[in-house]
């Protein structure tokens, strides 16, 4: 891999918004109409750097207003480029997508989009997206540094899975990983001593069956219907997952995936976790001690904060079996080969790429672990978060790529089908595997 691809840009969100990775499937055929459109706005007709720019990503109001800020310092640095953003509030890829394509068959023009791991490969497939390789080697002066703090492995997958002839057409945003939450008081209430990092299956049950025993307090919550969170952190850290390594043949039902289904489905017969499927809020159950832990990414602090359960928190990794696993999904952020404007639009993605613009987002609250690995080990992440936030950055190392196939909204829905009937009991274990294996290989 040359030195371009070993590093790629800055910290944005990751967003909590990962429930279908159903946006390629529905959304990019609609899409190609973006290869020929242009209205002629912004900065002249090759674009000169100047002018408009229309930006589309995928948040809610919450993440829309932490954006807005940070597009605004942007402004405040590059007063003759005006940033129309539009956050586009979606439960999913798929409505994303779709809202994308409906604005763009409506002649609405863009230059920039934010697409996380699930659509990347099958949208820089169709064409849609600027080569970002004579750019990045033209202003190597001003992107190197970046390169040089970003993680290799996370240069390596977006070659693997963002790329399908070798060009660069993402600068990556932040990132997440899974980890747990651990609340202080109900450990210390059970007698349960906080592991310092790692724990195994093993041990987590044992705690489990303690803190239920002496406090009535769950462990954590299980569930289907949200993979990235719920699935794929127990298949990744017994060795399985659902797909291989090429995304093309599914695995849903290896010795590993049952083992993993098996032990959730005894975390709820046991009631060590809410019954699957109910109205247990989370959050509030565990500022009032009635849950021991929360399961989830970066993209959880915000929770924690507003609940002021920061100083009673402490992060460690997920449980493990094989060995250490979680899964981890990227954002990245795209210029459109119709926009009018590209000069300007690498303007704002060179930006991103600065350790000023990573660091001011993530003391904004940005929901992810930012790509430099000099801001995820600085303050500006670390800052107003619980003890062992560094692990979210650190799981990098161990973790994952969200297996992201063309045809995954159609597959995550057979995952969460199969997942939920073995976690609950409405099948054997292995026969609900094997039957959401078998649905999974003839959609692939």
């Amino acid at each position: 891999m040359d030195q371009k691809h070993r590093t790629i840009a800055p910290a944005l969100d990751r967003r909590s918004l990962l429930r279908s990775g159903a946006y390629a499937a529905l959304a990019v055929p609609a899409l190609g109409a973006l290869a020929s459109c242009g209205d002629g706005g912004g900065g002249g007709e090759a674009g000169d750097g100047t002018g408009e720019l229309k930006l589309l990503y995928m948040g809610d109001a919450t993440q829309q207003e932490t954006f807005q800020t940070l597009f605004d310092s942007f402004q405040e640095s590059h007063p003759d480029i005006t940033v129309n953003a539009s956050g586009i509030a979606s439960g999913d890829w798929a409505t994303f997508g779709n809202t994308v394509a409906t604005r763009i068959a409506g002649g609405e023009r863009a230059d920039i989009i934010s697409v996380a791991t699930e659509g990347q490969r099958l949208m820089s497939s169709k064409g849609l997206f600027e080569p970002l390789d004579d750019l990045i080697e033209r202003d190597h002066d001003e992107t190197q540094d970046f390169y040089d703090n970003i993680s290799p492995r996370l240069g390596e997958w977006l070659d693997t899975y963002g790329s399908p002839d070798g060009s660069t057409y993402f600068v990556p945003g932040g990132y997440n990983t899974v980890v747990m939450y651990l609340n202080r008081q109900v450990f210390e209430d059970a007698g349960v001593q906080i592991p310092d990092t790692d724990w195994t299956w093993d041990e987590f049950r044992t705690v489990a069956e303690t803190i239920k025993e002496e406090t009535g307090a769950f462990i954590t919550t299980a569930g289907a219907g949200f993979p990235f969170g719920q699935i794929l952190p127990w298949l990744f850290s017994n060795g399985a997952s659902t797909l291989s390594e090429d995304w093309a043949t599914a695995t849903f039902n290896s010795p590993e995936a049952i083992e993993a289904a098996e032990f959730v489905k005894g975390l709820v017969d046991d009631e060590l976790v809410p019954q699957p499927g109910g109205e247990f809020d989370g959050a509030t159950q565990y500022q009032r001690g009635s849950l021991a832990s929360l399961t989830g990414g970066r993209y959880t602090l915000p929770d924690v904060r507003r609940l002021e359960m920061v100083e009673q928190t402490k992060i460690v990794n997920f449980p493990h079996k094989a060995g250490p696993g979680t899964p981890i999904g990227w954002d990245g952020w795209s210029i459109f080969q119709a926009s009018p404007n590209k000069e300007a639009a690498w303007t704002f993605l060179k930006w991103l790429m600065t350790i000023e613009a990573s660091e001011y987002y993530a003391e904004q609250g940005g929901t992810n672990v930012p790509v430099r690995e000099d801001v995820a080990s600085s303050e500006a992440f670390l800052g107003n978060a619980p003890e062992g936030t560094e692990l979210i950055a650190t799981a990098i190392e161990f973790a994952t790529p969200v297996p992201s196939p063309d045809q995954q909204a159609q597959v995550d829905v057979e995952v969460n089908k199969g997942w939920e009937a073995a976690i609950l009991g409405n099948q054997p274990v292995e026969e609900a595997l094997n039957a959401a294996n078998e649905a999974m290989q003839g959609l692939l």
